[in-house]
């Protein structure tokens, strides 16, 4: 086992492979689109490469299949569970990276009635599928997805609030 330092990609890796038992890097990938990736951006690879070099520190375990494929099959350790138990049990005082394209241009003189126009419908569109997602959430998700899934309803209402209000 290799002593390695352990990133929000990692935690990523880590949680899902918790929530989910076992994953192939494919599978993991599936799970993101339909979760964290609405708020955490990674790139796909990383999820490929990310569960291997847990697997070499000993906070994932790697089999494969016999037949087929031979897919890699992770799932998470007893070591894997406590880094991600002292994780989630530490506090963070880091803030939100708010990477708005829409307010990039919008500082740099874009005309802001043009940008409300697309921003409010494409904002509507993502409220609209996130209170879907919650209006099928099956009553067995924990508490932590529903909370974040609220905070992701929560902004999405203020963004169309703050578009409505510059285009006047």
């Amino acid at each position: 086992m290799q002593e390695i330092r352990l990133t929000p990609t990692s935690y990523i890796v880590l949680g899902l492979l918790e929530l989910a038992g076992e994953s192939t890097p494919y599978g993991l990938k599936q799970l993101v689109a339909g979760s964290v990736g609405y708020f955490w951006t990674l790139q796909h690879a990383q999820l490929y490469t990310e569960p291997e070099r847990l697997a070499t520190a000993g906070y994932v375990k790697e089999t494969r299949e016999e037949g087929g494929r031979r897919r890699r099959l992770y799932a998470i350790t007893a070591e894997g569970r406590r880094a991600l138990d002292d994780w989630r049990t530490g506090t963070t005082t880091e803030l939100a990276e708010l990477r708005e394209p829409a307010l990039l241009k919008l500082f740099f003189g874009a005309d802001p009635k043009a940008l409300a126009a697309a921003q409010i419908p494409a904002n509507r569109a993502r409220l609209a599928e996130y209170e879907q997602i919650r209006d099928s959430m099956p009553d067995d998700v924990p508490p932590g997805p529903r909370q974040a899934l609220e905070m992701g309803i929560r902004f999405e209402r203020a963004a169309i609030a703050f578009w409505e209000e510059l285009a006047g």
